[in-house]
């Protein structure tokens, strides 16, 4: 995986200086991670023969590694936060 450059100022278009731009893209890369975690469990938990009890033993089931990759596929959540705030996708306001 190879290391994409990001130039700081264009990280400073859109938000007040570069810490804050780095704190918008950060709780935005959690808001997804979180929102992808929901998703997987939501979606494992409908595969049927799955025990919530046997999470110690290690079953490979090919369904949740379809799952995974699929999930993997969508790319890192700081990246896709990345993109989203430099098209200006994710709207910010100060709570005063």
């Amino acid at each position: 995986m190879p290391l994409k450059p990001v130039d700081v100022k264009e990280l400073e278009k859109h938000a007040e200086n570069i810490y804050e731009s780095i704190v918008v893209i950060s709780k935005r890369a959690r808001q997804i991670n979180d929102d992808m975690k929901i998703e997987y469990n939501k979606r494992v938990a409908e595969i049927p023969g799955i025990n919530q009890l046997d999470e110690q033993e290690e079953i490979e089931n090919p369904d949740q590694i379809r799952i995974s990759k699929e999930l993997e596929k969508q790319g890192k959540s700081t990246e896709r936060a990345l993109k989203e705030f430099l098209n200006g996708e994710v709207e910010f306001r100060y709570i005063k």
